[in-house]
């Protein structure tokens, strides 16, 4: 290989085309292929070589987009972890083991499936003019090894995973008619990337087997590009190209290379007059953008295009110019951060696990990339992450078009069944991997981050990480670089990604913050960046004191809202939604179908409250790298989890709009750090004003506004904070409003809202009387705490009975299991060994007279926080059907029991209203639990209290301890 250094000077303006020159010189080979399975992987017979296979497919596509495979049973041998093998074992699940009636409860389910060899071939005709050309078959994406044969010469093998499978045919391809016969392999042989890796597993995209995006044979001349690298640099305004350069003449050749750049700003051209060695020749060219030059980020998505002529040979290539810098702390500066183009950037990322429920393998088009990235913009978010795999071009493309930060991983997820560092194969793989995608990619100014990939393990994984983080550091300076997405943590990363500053961790549970603690928007991750263990961690959490670079939290959220069922139609593709199936027929056998729609949409403004509170902690947070989401959608595997407020298909469910969603995440966001969202109306209501601002440019002249209204609007109180211009960043502090409750008489949920120019956020809060009225005739409710022989006598002869449960006093197969929290699920119960909460809110009725007192919506909101926190959830599966709660608890929809927190019945002569909220505890403290308390005792004293479903003590008592 030959190196040359040449710096060109500005000769002349030239436009060049965007599009490829000799376009004629290409050969599409989409369309029919024959095709056989190798069911028994008998290998090479001559039978592959003989022209003769009498199955067809249709390609680009799979296996399964053509209805070739096995059928599922509940024998087939999937790629990804269950965690939870109940569906193999429970009687629940015993229908749907059954043939004819297959369905999974953990992921979507392909219609077809097939791991191993598949054989794919073509006839293709070479034309004369290709004759001493340089030939190469291009196949942009392969799932997943591939072998070739020309005729009956095998010409070698590519287990390449993110980047395009591409053969030099050169030799063999004369003139004329050959076969092209591929094998292509997609079970884990010696590589084995993790079989949970988003790349591989049928958790989500599905293992597939097939060949999609271009497929072709293309000439070019015997002296050609063979890639080229830009390497922007801003102080200068300059790039530096590495160009490699093809002389397959054999011999020393004299040619003419020509640059130019068009794009954002001025074109210029350069050309040069250079000899090359035969064989591969490197060229490293430092080329001038003169004045003007327009930046790349995701405020100005400016991209350029270089064009290189090499005699007959053209080659183009698209970057940007930005430079994204990591900031450490240290004596001189007190917090790190993100730079991209000298300015504070905050990453407001979610995941992208490779989801695409309609042909279980990603898109290689543009539009189907634009669309993802708008509604991700619409969300506010600027940041997306490749979960343990690497996108088609078509991604990066739409990225770079749209200002999207792209973290690109190597396909792994290093963990379960395999691990990094320890010598195997994978360990080689991933630096072949890594090196493909920067030769493939790296141009792409959205390519900001690179991982190895998720969550890794592995004896010496820290050991093998260091030295990965630290070569591609050394080789290419255009991104940041970190270990794995989650840990390991590590001096040499750029950044460190971490799942600490988050409100729920794993294992975390009820100890949460959310969970744990009063409700509140005054907290923040700062403790935890300087070495503080998360609230409700566990053994597994690590200290990340000591590192001085910006830290990403690692999938924050997961929270969980039900199925969508009105969903299942959309699965129409690839992949059905046989799981949303069970769950649907499980409500449906507990008497429960008709409130699928209203467990959504509780469930679902409770998530969306809990994703809230998650992103604004983050960007509360100062010296903050940013967040990313699991997830904004939906992921449909490891058991299924619905943690999106978009289904899979990035489609919204109804309960929050974007509009909505980037009020709380977005560049510009007005935060309040109140402590405590409930107040008594002797309280005064304070809050320190503050503001994260990312925004492309301060804002001058800034005069914040706030204000405080009620359910219909009417301004209870608003104001104006002092004017100032807001640099960029966060933790911005704009003032401080106190505002005294005494003129709210009677109990109200109210809005404080904020805005920053046109940004809005705001924040529920409650107001209660503090003194409350005397209420006739609670002298003869007589509240307990449990049922005996003489409060059941009382009860049947007419007395009015209130009884308040005690935690942990129900007996296990009537709720006493059940753990109850504020928050919805976590991830979901079967792929975190159940871990609690298990239920996903309420749902009540709110204009039912048991909550006149007690101003509430449908779902969940921070006034049930004490409820749902002291609380059994009571199982009503033992009672009559036609009891309908005062207040509901959703279950999980594994189980979908008939759950109630607040349930009336009647007792012979008398009326028994069962709470499962333990009001003995803390009350004293929590002004809402009193106004819960009061209400409850106010609408049992009552006319209204008049349950109409009888119950036997027969009925009732065997369900208490």
């Amino acid at each position: 290989m030959r190196k040359f250094l040449i710096e060109f000077s500005f000769l002349l303006l030239v436009v060049f085309s965007a599009n490829a020159a000799n376009s004629n010189s290409k050969i599409n080979l989409s369309g029919e292929w024959k095709f056989a399975i190798d069911r028994h992987d008998k290998g090479i017979t001559e039978k592959w070589f003989s022209n003769s296979l009498t199955d067809k497919i249709a390609l680009p596509g799979s296996m399964t987009t053509n209805g070739k495979g096995d059928e599922i049973t509940a024998k087939t041998v999937f790629v990804g972890a269950l965690n939870d093998s109940t569906y193999y074992k429970s009687d629940k699940y015993a229908k749907y083991r059954v043939e004819g009636n297959i369905k999974l409860p953990f992921w979507l389910q392909p219609l077809k499936y097939y791991q191993g060899a598949a054989w794919y071939q073509k006839e293709v005709t070479i034309p004369q003019n290709w004759k001493g050309e340089d030939i190469q078959l291009f196949l942009e994406r392969c799932h997943w090894e591939t072998r070739l044969w020309v005729d009956n010469i095998e010409v070698g093998k590519c287990n390449a995973m993110g980047v395009p499978h591409v053969y030099k045919l050169s030799k063999l391809l004369t003139p004329g008619k050959h076969v092209l016969t591929i094998c292509v392999d997609n079970r884990v042989k010696e590589v084995n990337l993790g079989e949970n890796s988003h790349s591989i597993s049928d958790n989500t995209q599905t293992n597939w087997n097939g060949i999609i995006g271009e497929l072709y044979l293309e000439a070019r001349p015997t002296i050609n590009i063979q890639n080229i690298q830009i390497y922007p640099n801003l102080s200068q305004n300059k790039i530096s190209t590495t160009i490699r350069v093809l002389n397959s003449t054999g011999k020393s050749k004299k040619v003419s290379l020509a640059l130019a750049v068009s794009g954002a700003g001025t074109p210029q051209s350069q050309s040069k007059k250079l000899k090359l060695e035969p064989g591969e020749n490197t060229l490293t060219i430092e080329y001038p953008m003169g004045e003007n030059v327009k930046l790349w980020s995701e405020f100005h998505p400016n991209i350029y295009t270089l064009t290189a002529t090499l005699g007959k040979d053209i080659y183009q290539t698209n970057f940007g110019m930005r430079e994204i810098k990591s900031i450490p702390r240290n004596a001189n500066n007190s917090v790190s951060r993100f730079e991209m183009n000298g300015k504070p950037l905050f990453l407001r990322g979610t995941l992208e696990c490779a989801i695409f429920p309609k042909t279980g393998f990603p898109p290689t088009d543009i539009d189907a990339w634009v669309r993802i990235y708008k509604i991700c913009k619409a969300h506010g978010l600027n940041h997306l992450r490749f979960h343990s795999w690497c996108p088609p071009k078509a991604a990066f493309d739409a990225a770079d078009q749209m200002g999207f930060y792209l973290q690109v991983e190597c396909s792994s997820w290093a963990n379960s069944s395999a691990a990094v560092g320890d010598g195997l194969p994978l360990d080689k793989w991933l630096y072949d991997e890594s090196q493909r995608m920067m030769e493939t990619y790296g141009n792409h100014p959205s390519f900001c981050f690179l991982a190895y990939g998720n969550e890794p393990s592995g004896k010496n994984h820290i050991q093998y990480l260091t030295d990965f983080v630290k070569y591609w550091k050394k080789n290419d300076i255009r991104r940041l670089y970190t270990s794995g997405a989650g840990w390991p943590l590590i001096a040499e990363s750029d950044f460190n990604s971490t799942p600490n500053p988050r409100i729920q961790n794993w294992e975390a549970g009820v100890k949460s913050i959310i969970n744990s603690t009063i409700p509140a928007s005054n907290y923040d991750w700062t403790g935890i960046l300087n070495g503080k263990l998360p609230l409700g961690s566990q053994s597994w959490t690590t200290k990340i004191e000591g590192f001085n670079q910006p830290f990403v939290s690692h999938e924050i959220g997961e929270w969980c809202v039900y199925p969508n069922f009105k969903e299942i139609p959309k699965y129409d593709g690839v992949l059905r939604a046989k799981n949303f199936e069970i769950f649907q027929e499980s409500l449906k056998e507990n008497g429960m179908e008709q409130l699928a729609d209203s467990f959504l949409f509780a469930s679902g403004k409770l998530q969306a409250l809990c994703y809230k509170a998650d992103i604004e902690a983050a960007l509360r947070t100062k010296g903050f790298g940013g967040f990313q989401l699991l997830d904004l959608h939906d992921f449909p595997g490891q058991g299924t989890a619905l943690v999106g407020v978009l289904d899979a298909f990035w489609d919204e469910k109804g309960y929050i709009s974007p509009k909505e969603y980037s009020r709380f995440c977005n560049s510009t966001v007005p935060l309040a750090r109140l402590e405590k969202f409930i107040f008594n109306n002797n309280d005064t209501l304070k809050a320190d004003i503050e503001v994260a601002h990312y925004g492309e440019l301060p804002l001058l002249n800034c005069t914040p506004e706030w204000k405080i209204t009620d359910k219909n609007g009417q301004i209870l109180a608003n104001g104006k904070l002092n004017q100032s211009n807001i640099p960029l960043g966060n933790q911005i502090a704009l003032g401080t409003i106190s505002v005294p409750l005494a003129s709210v008489i009677e109990p109200e949920q109210l809005k404080l809202e904020v805005s920053v120019n046109s940004s809005a956020n705001s924040w529920d809060i409650w107001v209660y009387p503090s003194k409350k009225p005397i209420i006739d005739g609670v002298d003869k409710i007589k509240l307990v705490s449990k049922l005996n022989a003489e409060t059941v006598k009382f009860i049947e002869n007419g007395g009015s009975v209130f009884l308040s449960l005690k935690k942990d006093s129900l007996k296990p197969e009537f709720g006493g299991k059940i753990a109850i929290g504020f928050s919805s699920i976590f991830w979901n119960t079967s792929w975190t060994y159940n871990q609690p909460p298990h239920t996903l809110g309420i749902l009540c009725n709110p204009l039912h007279p048991a909550l006149v007192e007690f101003p509430t919506e449908y779902f969940s909101n921070y006034q049930w926080q004490y409820a749902m926190s002291h609380s059994n959830a009571i199982i009503l599966s033992s009672l009559p059907t036609t009891i309908q709660p005062i207040v509901r608890v959703i279950d999980d929809w594994f189980t979908n029991r008939p759950l109630a927190l607040l349930f009336e019945v009647k007792l012979g002569k008398g009326k028994l209203l069962v709470s499962g909220i333990d009001f003995s505890k803390d009350i004293e403290s929590r002004h809402e639990a009193q106004q819960l308390l009061f209400s409850l005792k106010k609408y049992m004293a009552s006319k209204d209290f008049n349950p109409t479903v009888t119950v036997s003590p027969e009925n009732l008592l065997p369900m208490f301890r």
